[in-house]
């Protein structure tokens, strides 16, 4: 599972190149040389300034601070000989210089302390992600997996989508949903159904089983919540919840209002639209008989592409929304990973680097096994 963004690096230790100092330090050589070879009524030392404002930009509290000292002894410098210290102007110069140096420090060392928080938080939110989501094996059987995750707060890393995996008998099951909002309740939420997936694992259900499983769990979970909860008290995940034969060319699905999984083949794309799609898990308390169980082929060499709407939903400048189906018959990728990959990347330029929903992909394909038989439909 690859993340968009990682933990936030320690403020002390922020990775800048050594070179970055020669400029903050060039300023103090110039203006001190340029200042005190020009006539009395020249007063370049204001210029001063841009050295600690410019470490700051790049360096912790401790290096900001010692620039800075060292712009306001070479403001001395220019006054003891340039006119003398005792001149107002002179005196004015290294005040300010002296104030905005600090200034400057304080500023870095809050900045930096935050920094820290923040990277305490995002460590926080990264653990809980991964007990949440489990990061998919890159192998299953005769199956190759790759998967990518999105989230649209840049700062909390987690949201509201979900994608698992458990093995079943002669199959590899999978789920990807989408949970209705965001915030702290969307994610309580995929952590419910996510949850009740992996415990009902040893179950061997049926897929009109476990959907109704997933769908019970989510419903007991809106019905019981707390009085004083603040979140809207509705709630429902779309999800696809499918099972990949290992010794059949095949796959079967149980799709509740989520969009449809593209399968790549021969450089087309085919939309694996069911004929009878179920109501959201978490609307009313349903049986296996509300599921209908559809059929599609997956031989070796197929890709299938699972992904929730914050993909199809994406915009550009213009306000397009983005075409999954052709940006996937474009790529010339027909590994999982290097597919995910690409699709990752290609969309957030062409959002310009800012997602309105969460967003999970996961590719997978057959890597061997028979091939389809012409007799199926």
């Amino acid at each position: 599972m690859r993340l968009r963004h990682g933990p936030a690096q320690r403020a002390g230790f922020r990775r800048w190149s050594p070179g970055l100092l020669v400029v903050p330090l060039a300023i103090i050589v110039a203006v001190t040389v340029v200042d005190i070879n020009s006539p009395a009524s020249i007063h370049l030392g204001p210029f001063l300034v841009a050295a600690p404002a410019i470490t700051a930009s790049f360096a912790g509290p401790g290096l900001t601070g010692a620039v800075g000292a060292l712009a306001v002894a070479a403001q001395i410098i220019i006054g003891t000989l340039h006119g003398g210290l005792m001149t107002p102007n002179h005196q004015a110069q290294i005040a300010a210089l002296l104030v905005i140096s600090v200034l400057v420090t304080v500023f870095r060392y809050v900045q930096d302390r935050h920094q820290r928080r923040l990277s305490r938080v995002q460590s926080v939110a990264v653990a809980a992600q991964q007990v949440l989501m489990r990061p998919l094996p890159e192998r299953i059987g005769p199956l190759r997996i790759a998967a990518t995750y999105l989230a649209a707060d840049a700062e909390a890393l987690i949201g509201g989508d979900l994608y698992a995996v458990a093995p079943t008998p002669g199959a590899t099951r999978l789920v990807v949903g989408d949970v209705r909002g965001k915030g702290l309740s969307a994610i309580g939420e995929a952590a419910v159904l996510i949850g009740a997936f992996q415990g009902s694992a040893y179950r061997n259900l049926s897929l009109p089983g476990i959907a109704a499983h997933l769908g019970n769990s989510v419903h007991w979970n809106t019905a019981h919540r707390t009085a004083g909860d603040p979140e809207p008290t509705e709630s429902f995940v779309t999800a696809v919840v499918l099972d990949v034969h290992h010794d059949e060319p095949f796959l079967t699905m149980v799709n509740c209002g989520h969009p449809p999984p593209l399968l790549l083949r021969e450089g087309k794309v085919r939309s694996l639209e069911v004929q009878e799609p179920a109501l959201p898990l978490g609307i009313g308390a349903p049986s296996e008989g509300d599921y209908q169980v559809e059929t599609f082929d997956f031989a070796p060499g197929d890709l299938l592409l699972l992904y929730t709407d914050g993909v199809i939903e994406a915009r550009d400048a213009t306000g397009a929304f983005y075409r999954l189906p052709d940006r996937v018959a474009a790529c010339t990728e027909r590994d999982p990973g290097a597919l995910v990959a690409r699709l990752r990347d290609d969309l957030l330029a062409y959002a310009g680097g800012t997602l309105g929903d969460d967003v999970a992909l996961i590719a997978l394909t057959r890597t061997d096994g028979p091939e389809p038989r012409a007799d199926r439909p």
